[in-house]
């Protein structure tokens, strides 16, 4: 990668953190190894920028290697019976857009924190296919499920946000 080209690349990046970090804290649920994840992503990401096409956007494209690298780790981690539960402590950070008003980001805590009461696969599912706009087909291949359990795992995801208070304006998006 030449200089130039690599200190773009990094300026980009820099504005990306909070979205990447956003992800792997919706994936993972507040968990302290969100910084760990998102470092890896990020190398990920270098790694492999000459990769990108320019099919979709460039963002889209980052969620993905991010997502890609937060369920390596929740794999190694699901694996290690001795893996650390975390602190569950939520820090809200953008997914999309800039600075949000007040109400907005008072409505994604929120949202963060029922995430959290969900277990795992469920909130693995309705993130990638809501937050990142996964589809079925592709949540089932990145998580090795077959689609019909990603379905299932959706459908009950969301019921259960909707229990918890969610309203139906609050799931687009």
């Amino acid at each position: 990668m030449a200089r130039g080209d690599r200190t773009a690349a990094e300026e980009l990046l820099l504005e990306l953190l909070p979205r990447i970090r956003n992800l792997v804290r919706y994936l993972i649920g507040g968990d302290a190894e969100v910084d760990d994840v998102a470092q890896e992503a990020v190398a990920r990401v270098f790694r492999h920028a000459a990769g990108y096409r320019g099919e979709g956007s460039f963002e889209a494209w980052v969620d993905r290697i991010v997502a890609r690298a937060t369920f390596r780790m929740l794999h190694r981690r699901r694996r290690s019976p001795l893996a650390p539960s975390g602190d569950g402590g939520p820090d809200l950070l953008l997914l999309k857009g800039d600075e949000p008003h007040p109400e907005e980001y008072v409505a994604r805590r929120e949202l963060v924190g029922l995430l959290d009461r969900l277990p795992a696969e469920q909130r693995e599912v309705v993130v990638l296919h809501h937050a990142v706009g996964l589809t079925v087909a592709e949540i089932a291949a990145e998580t090795a499920t077959h689609p019909e359990t990603v379905r299932y795992r959706l459908r009950v995801g969301l019921e259960r946000l909707r229990e918890l208070g969610l309203s139906a304006t609050s799931e687009e998006g």
